[in-house]
């Protein structure tokens, strides 16, 4: 029997589809909690972002939705049209008058009624319509020189998201690269001779930038500077310990009391942990893991190459953020600015994580007998 909702003549996942509003519903109570306070001292209500974010949200839902009903052949095309769309937006963030700079950073686009557009979000999720075409012809062994220009020219919009600077989604991006490559047939020493070059050169891009050289020495050694560089990391770690096991109560965190930076966005896990203690951030992790879980069963299932390049890639897109937000918000990570998925503020990275889960749910309805990763696609 079909685990799940009929919608007409189709069905529908009950589990990742109740996993999602579950997340979406519990990002509108965190934004609510977290934000309140300092909604009313910068912009005199206190339901600046949670009324934001309420919209966000149900454009997210149509979103996810919309993917879904699409028939599949023109879900992928919308897929691989958002990822172009996204690569010229990530240019336009350097325009003069078109881009946004915040913190130091080009990564939105300014949009009408104050609103703003973080292009490298939707090209984080719409990248594996670029690359699986190509893990597709890989694992097929149909290599040949337009391979290689087609694979730089997938990878050639990497350099303008370095540029932001987006160092997270620059990384998430080929480290992603690599892991499908690998499930599809690269031999490990391949991986790990290009381990061997881009290390060093990460280093290097590490090393020649201040702001990452002043995260790493927070990251190794907070408590050198409390009041500076090791601010948000040692507030981020009182929120968790001042949880204990059940949490103080809904609402009533201290940490969002202007003591811990970014309360809403990035280091909205750091309130969750205070206000529902360790059973609430267990659960959440436990929801998180049933999604990547489906992801791969998925991938598993489907009979072409290319889609279950597609349905593992968004599987391990859900894994590198919620890896990279938590490893952050415990001090087991440098910081870095990347929201935790469908439940930090942020209408770009929504409605971007829904549309993902909707073409994951789309794959879903057409997935076929279990295969080998190794096997070829049978057409």
């Amino acid at each position: 029997m079909a685990w799940g909702l009929n919608l007409g003549d189709m069905q529908l996942d009950r589990g990742v589809l109740l996993s999602v509003f579950f997340l979406i519903g519990l990002g509108l109570v965190q934004v609510y909690s977290s934000s309140y306070i300092f909604a009313t001292e910068t912009y005199g209500d206190g339901l600046y972002f949670f009324r934001k974010q309420l919209l966000f949200s149900v454009l997210a839902a149509g979103a996810l939705l919309a993917m879904y009903l699409l028939p599949w052949k023109y879900s992928q095309k919308v897929g691989l049209a958002c990822w172009l769309l996204s690569v010229i937006c990530v240019v336009g963030t350097f325009l003069p008058g078109v881009g946004v700079r915040a913190g130091g950073a080009h990564r939105w686009i300014a949009l009408p009624f104050g609103f703003r557009f973080e292009p490298g979000e939707l090209l984080r999720v719409t990248y594996p319509f670029a690359l699986a075409p190509l893990i597709s012809t890989y694992a097929q062994g149909k290599i040949d020189r337009g391979w290689h220009l087609r694979l730089l020219a997938v990878l050639s919009p990497l350099t303008l998201v370095y540029l932001q600077p987006d160092f997270g989604s620059f990384v998430i991006i080929l480290g992603l690269t690599a892991c499908l490559f690998l499930a599809f047939g690269l031999r490990w020493r391949w991986i790990l001779s290009g381990a061997l070059v881009a290390l060093p050169i990460l280093a290097y891009m590490v090393a020649s930038s201040p702001y990452r050289r002043l995260r790493i020495e927070a990251f190794i050694n907070p408590w050198a500077d409390p009041a500076e560089k090791g601010f948000q990391v040692i507030q981020s770690l009182l929120s968790f310990y001042s949880g204990g096991l059940t949490g103080v109560g809904l609402g009533q965190g201290q940490g969002k009391l202007f003591f811990l930076p970014e309360a809403h966005t990035d280091f909205t896990l750091a309130v969750l942990g205070e206000e529902m203690g360790f059973i609430g951030f267990f659960i959440l992790l436990m929801v998180y893991g049933f999604l990547v879980f489906r992801g791969f069963q998925v991938s598993l299932q489907l009979k072409k190459n290319y889609e279950r390049a597609l349905a593992l890639s968004f599987a391990l897109l859900i894994v590198f953020a919620v890896f990279i937000n938590v490893g952050v918000a415990l001090g087991l990570l440098p910081t870095k600015g990347l929201t935790l998925p469908l439940l930090s503020y942020g209408g770009s990275s929504l409605v971007a994580t829904c549309m993902m889960i909707g073409w994951l749910l789309n794959l879903e309805r057409g997935s076929e007998t279990p295969l080998s990763f190794r096997e070829k696609e049978i057409d």
